[in-house]
């Protein structure tokens, strides 16, 4: 501000500066959308969740029912909807010719997901994540139906792939068109996709826990009050109509076992979960890898209809062998009849424990890397309960001075592969032991977890889920992150260095002024007490561009595109005016004070919230 020849420049420092805002838009504009959207209350929202929460209870219920009516007649030759996936099922009265069965199965789904949703493909769960990250949480309403059908068709038919990534994929399209139809910002749709997320997995297990976390780790790209309430509620009213249909008692059975006790032999035990968390997780850097490159193989076959007949072809023969060398199909379907088994103690070879570990791996690959539509949750259970197993086994056989239960390194193996595969620890955790009801497991089983997840992560950076959104360059999250920087206040990264202009002063004055010595400057240009607009001016140009303003004013250069915050607000609302204004600066004034020259103590500019946001992440350890 020009006053007796000089500028008024406001000045104590450079503070640190910022977070970035999204590209200047209005306010409450989905970007995949014209139309204004209005913010829902919580209250609200709630209720949709709970609406999205009966209807995947019920869509569990229905898929569950449509598998055991295609397996019961495509391998049994009856007609009926009871099928207990814990118990192994009768030899085909087919004979050999169940070989084919998975090959029907495959031409079906092959149909399914060429005509009418090519994203119901493979285990679902990336496809979620995508439709968050990248799609506003914006998913086909008819992913729902084909999903459905597909993945029944493909489990029911003898598929190596487990049913909760598809009903996983199911609840999240039921949620996603919910916030479709009633419109919303494209964060509660997603809030309303993270809940059929996990209202999905907890109806499909019993595991309301594991529902809700597994919502959190891997669906919700932001946690708070808002966010977990709707999410809770979906997923607890989803157990509720699971536990009405499928009963109380957990996914598996399992004989009490002895707790560790605090001596010198648990510590030792304690290691041997530590090995086995390292073992597996070798293992499941070998999954992630397997698949793809197995996916990678199939497509180099022409013609979606044979390359899925083919593998499904080998997945028949392996069941089929099975079935003639030792009296099962085994590696069928979700397999939760080998893990019962494994768990009550009544298969512990080792030899036949690592060889269905091996087929499992193999039916699986083949399954998902042909096309075939399920999820990875299941056979990620089976591999780990036979390698778990057969580690158990093998450390029994050598007589170690301290009691080894097989069924224990069983259930460790299962929260080991669940987490190292998919990178979801907490939930991997939390799950088997709703699956199993057995706490005394859980302290090997935060051990065997934490070691297995590092381990895939030293040779696997990516997860099962994020291996195929890293493929295709969608990179997301590996981490919950608090946002420290939008807890700032504005007057901590504020630039405290502006300079106040009136708006008559002359352009070309104002560039040749002394006091300017070059560099960027944050010019706020008022009348008076009020003030009109900002810029920013670059002065080092002033020589070259002093001649071209000549009679040019500072009014005529303003830009009223500017937001006012006070010193003492926080970032988070900082940036929200930012955000509402289309603004790319904010003028910063006092505490409590009105909007006029004498009150400004500073600038915020888009480039301040970017610094802000780049010193906040660097307490945190870098990303592996």
């Amino acid at each position: 501000m020009q006053n007796g020849g000089g500028y008024v420049t406001v000045r104590a420092g450079m503070a640190p500066a910022a977070p970035p805002t999204r590209p200047p838009s209005a306010a409450g504009v989905d970007p995949l959308v014209t139309e204004p959207m209005h913010r829902l209350g919580l209250a609200q929202l709630s209720l949709l969740a709970l609406l999205v929460g009966v209807v995947t209870g019920f869509g569990a219920v229905g898929f569950r029912d449509l598998i055991a009516f295609i397996h019961n007649l495509l391998f049994l030759g009856q007609i009926s909807f009871r099928y207990d996936a814990n118990l192994f099922t009768p030899a085909s009265p087919w004979g050999a010719l169940v070989i084919a069965v998975p090959v029907i199965g495959a031409l079906a789904v092959t149909f399914l997901v060429s005509h009418f949703a090519p994203e119901a493909k493979g285990h679902g769960v990336p496809e979620v994540m995508d439709a968050i990250y990248y799609g506003s949480g914006i998913i086909r309403p008819v992913v729902a139906v084909v999903k459905s059908v597909a993945s029944a068709i493909a489990i029911g038919t003898g598929a190596a792939v487990g049913r909760e990534g598809p009903i996983i994929q199911i609840g999240s399209a039921l949620g996603s068109t919910l916030g479709q139809i009633v419109r919303m910002l494209p964060g509660e749709r997603i809030i309303l996709v993270a809940a059929g997320a996990g209202a999905g997995i907890a109806a499909t297990f019993n595991t309301p826990i594991g529902g809700v976390l597994f919502a959190i780790e891997l669906m919700m790209p932001e946690v708070s009050a808002r966010t977990f309430l709707p999410v809770a509620l979906a997923t607890g009213t989803a157990t509720f109509i699971g536990r009405f249909f499928f009963g109380v008692r957990p996914a598996f059975s399992v004989p009490p076992l002895a707790p560790l006790s605090v001596n010198a032999s648990s510590a030792l035990t304690l290691c041997l979960y530590a090995l086995l968390g390292a073992l597996i997780g070798v293992a499941a850097a070998a999954f992630v890898r397997v698949l793809h490159l197995l996916e990678d193989w199939f497509d180099r076959i022409r013609g979606r209809y044979l390359r899925h007949a083919l593998g499904m072809l080998l997945v028949g023969l392996m069941m089929y062998a099975l079935l003639r060398g030792f009296g099962h199909y085994y590696i069928e379907g979700v397999g939760y009849a080998t893990v019962q088994s494994i768990l009550v103690g009544q298969l512990s070879a080792v030899g036949l424990l690592a060889l269905l570990f091996a087929g499992k791996l193999a039916a699986t690959t083949l399954s998902l890397g042909s096309g075939s539509s399920g999820g990875i949750f299941s056979p990620s259970l089976f591999m780990g309960a036979t390698l778990g197993g057969a580690f158990g086994s093998a450390v029994a056989a050598l007589h170690p001075p301290f009691p080894v239960n097989v069924p224990s390194f069983a259930m460790v193996g299962m929260g080991a592969m669940v987490g190292g595969g998919t990178g979801a620890a907490m939930t991997a955790i939390a799950m088997i032991f709703e699956m199993t009801r057995d706490y005394d497991i859980v302290l090997p089983m935060i051990l065997a977890v934490a070691v297995s997840v590092g381990v895939r992560r030293l040779l696997s950076r990516e997860s099962i889920y994020t291996m195929k959104l890293f493929r295709r360059g969608h990179a997301v999250p590996k981490a919950l992150q608090a946002n420290m920087f939008l807890v700032r206040r504005a007057e901590e990264v504020m630039d405290r260095e502006v300079v106040l202009a009136q708006a008559g002063d002359g352009v070309e004055a104002f560039l040749a002024h002394p006091d300017h010595g070059g560099g960027l400057r944050h010019v706020v240009i008022s009348d008076g007490e009020r003030i009109l607009g900002v810029v920013r001016v670059n002065t080092a140009l002033r020589h070259a561009s002093a001649a071209a303003q000549a009679g040019i004013t500072m009014r005529d250069i303003a830009s009223s595109n500017f937001a006012v915050v006070h010193a003492d607000e926080i970032m988070f609302e900082v940036i929200h005016e930012i955000w509402n204004c289309g603004a790319g600066m904010a003028v910063v004034i006092r505490a409590h004070s009105l909007p006029e020259t004498s009150n400004i103590v500073g600038v915020i500019s888009k480039e301040h919230v970017a610094d802000s946001v780049a010193g906040s992440i660097a307490v945190y350890p870098e990303p592996g």
